[in-house]
């Protein structure tokens, strides 16, 4: 069986912050969530997660099928790892992986994954090549190519530090190996702490066999520690977002101002133009044109809609709907196919039925509207008396004119019309006209009178 051993424990002092490290988000996910995920993918059959500084907060962002096991005193990789000594068999592989390095992708998982198989290692280390490998790790092999040992900045000699490939702390080992050498790592360093790679020493005097395998992109191993190291990862992973996208049949007019979470669906065809924010598993269909300047939050959007200038968040938009510019669906609203929702249009806990148009200046709260309903300029979906909130139906075929008010609880019928300024406040039958407003009176000769008035003033 394969096992993942995420190690994060870490606090994350550099972050400055209140929360752990490995909770700060990129691209809208956690960064040991994106950790996760890789290793799923990859094909790891359990996740056990070593946890440390703000354990519970740490918890509630892991799914259900996570395993978690808590370091109290972080003394060293070795020693996290060894934390999880129980979920350990002798016939699994396990790979240790770092929570803060959101950028590893599941491809180059497997393929470790597969070096480390056929070559029949006992332990096996991730590597890249770098220009500058100061301050890393060097990995130092054997005349055949098999991984000898590990050789940190400060203890390597000049021939040692030539080494430009480094070690990338990430790790694939077989379980029996795994275990008898944790119980043989001691702390007998300036640092008092277990560091994992000794295990490869031990592993080796053992008889086990060590590899290297020379697989990842320096990219794919930045660790984050710092706010300036989180805003890089964002970025790169932003990129390859964004570049996933348009392979798939997406145009992105500008990558540069376009922000898409992971884990958002696409599809073929779709136009985003600048300025856009797309994010928490939101899923937009086929043909659409999205922006500019809108921003799209836990939300699905049909195929040929176009949202201009807008804020969704928490809605459904059925197909060849307009949205925009600068309407806001707030949660739960449902609005249907062929549908407008025009610019300053707010509609929150409505459904909004199939060729209905609300044009421009309305509010639509607490409601049921039916189908080929026209809401005119300035109608508000009274909803709310201090205390509770009401619900108003219209049905289909219904017409409110403009500067109309729904007094709710209210039912307007089928083809009604609701007159322009009118207050409704009862219910209005099937083809009724409503009219709630006071009479117009005209004063002939007033205006004259009051110039005569202010005059004498």
């Amino acid at each position: 069986m394969k096992k993942a051993v995420i190690l994060a424990a870490g606090k994350g002092t550099r972050m400055k912050s209140s929360h752990p490290k490995v909770v700060h988000k990129v691209c809208g996910k956690e960064m040991v969530n994106h950790v996760i995920d890789a290793s799923d993918k990859a094909g790891v059959d359990e996740t056990i997660v070593v946890l440390g500084h703000g354990i519970e907060e740490v918890k509630s962002i892991l799914g259900k099928d996570v395993k978690t096991v808590v370091q109290k005193e972080q003394l060293g990789t070795g020693h996290a790892v060894m934390m999880a000594d129980e979920y350990i068999g002798d016939e699994d592989t396990v790979v240790v992986l770092c929570g803060d390095t959101p950028l590893i992708v599941s491809e180059t998982l497997v393929k470790f994954f597969d070096y480390h198989d056929c070559g029949g290692y006992a332990v096996t280390v991730l590597t890249t090549k770098v220009d500058n490998p100061t301050g890393y790790g060097r990995v130092i092999r054997d005349q055949t190519g098999n991984l000898l040992k590990i050789v940190e900045q400060k203890d390597a000699n000049e021939e040692e530090k030539a080494v430009n490939e480094i070690n990338s702390g990430i790790y694939c080992f077989n379980g029996k190996y795994l275990k008898e050498s944790l119980k043989k790592i001691d702390n007998k360093n300036a640092q008092g702490e277990y560091y994992l790679p000794d295990s490869i020493e031990i592993i080796r005097m053992s008889g086990g066999k060590a590899g290297a395998f020379l697989g990842a992109s320096i990219e794919e191993l930045m660790g984050v520690n710092s706010r300036i190291q989180l805003s890089d990862a964002e970025k790169i992973m932003r990129r390859r977002i964004n570049e996933l996208h348009m392979v798939n049949g997406v145009t992105i007019i500008d990558t540069d101002s376009t922000y898409i979470d992971s884990d958002i669906e696409i599809g073929s065809d779709t136009i985003i133009f600048p300025g856009c924010m797309i994010s928490k598993g939101s899923k937009i269909g086929s043909g659409c044109k999205i922006g500019p300047y809108a921003s799209i939050e836990n939300s699905v959007i049909g195929n040929d809609t176009s949202v201009k200038k807008s804020e969704i968040i928490d809605a459904v938009v059925g197909d060849e709907t307009t949205v925009g510019p600068f309407a806001y669906l707030r949660p739960n609203a449902n609005i249907g196919n062929n549908c407008k929702i025009g610019d300053f249009v707010e509609v929150k806990n409505a459904i909004f039925g199939d060729g209905s148009k609300a044009s421009h200046l309305s509010y639509i709260g607490d409601a049921e509207v039916g189908k080929n309903v026209n809401i005119g300029c300035g109608v508000v979906f009274v909803n709310y008396d201090g205390k509770n909130k009401f619900k108003s139906i219209v049905k289909d075929n219904a017409f409110l004119g403009s500067n109309s008010n729904l007094v709710a609880p209210l039912i307007i019928e089928e083809d009604t019309f609701i007159a322009t300024g009118s207050t409704i406040t009862e219910d209005v039958p099937n083809g009724c006209l409503a009219i709630a407003r006071e009479r117009q009176v005209l004063k002939a000769g007033w205006v004259e009178k009051k110039r005569k008035r202010d005059e004498e003033k």
